[in-house]
């Protein structure tokens, strides 16, 4: 990207790299997601939140549960590595970490052939 404005030096943004990935995580950790995955209503929250960002109270208005329900599956797809949450003044937001789970396929893989 080229950045010039009048009177202005023209400044050259390059891409920077993505950071190499870590060490594919083990067997138990893929298991773990797969299992948090396979549940539908689990599902249905990886929906929403590869969209946009939610607190639990606005997850369980729009599926029509409770919210310690939401919470329940909220906390598995967090241990599973799948969801991460960030605190926003007294609400906790949580949104689905879309670089794990397209990375998933060739993560099984991987395990596979280790």
């Amino acid at each position: 990207m080229v950045l010039h404005r009048y009177a202005w030096q023209p400044v050259l943004h390059y891409p920077v790299g993505s950071p190499e990935p870590g060490a594919p995580p083990s067997v138990e950790q893929l298991a773990l997601r797969m299992t948090a995955l396979s549940h539908p209503v689990r599902m249905q929250l990886c929906r929403s939140l590869a969209r946009s960002a939610f607190t639990t109270g606005e997850l369980a208005q729009a599926h029509g549960v409770t919210a310690p329900e939401k919470s329940r599956h909220l906390g598995v797809l967090k241990k599973a590595g799948l969801v991460t949450t960030r605190r926003r003044g007294r609400y906790v937001l949580h949104q689905l970490d879309v670089t794990v789970v397209a990375r998933l396929g060739s993560d099984f893989l991987e395990g596979l052939l280790r």
